[in-house]
């Protein structure tokens, strides 16, 4: 989920040949009830931004995996391995 508009999402979608749908949120009410519109720190300097985060959602929409402040490398390996278990 993002906080782009379905436009920008499109461009992105379009720009990295994606093939998966993409949602974006730019109310944030999703993001908020998820709890990743979150305040942020960088430099010093804070801002309201989306925090990294996974979710796997079953079949019958309850959550049975979170991953918090996601880091790209390795996550990969995270997931499958959750998706397996």
């Amino acid at each position: 989920m993002s906080g782009d508009t379905v436009e920008a999402l499109q461009k992105f979608k379009v720009k990295y040949e994606l093939n998966c749908p993409l949602a974006g949120d730019t109310t944030h009410k999703t993001l908020e009830a998820y709890d990743v519109w979150q305040e942020k720190n960088l430099y010093g300097r804070k801002s309201m931004g989306i925090v990294r985060t996974t979710y796997i959602i079953d079949g019958n929409g309850t959550i049975t995996h979170a991953f918090p402040k996601v880091k790209v490398d390795g996550h990969i390996r995270e997931i499958l391995a959750a998706l397996k278990g």
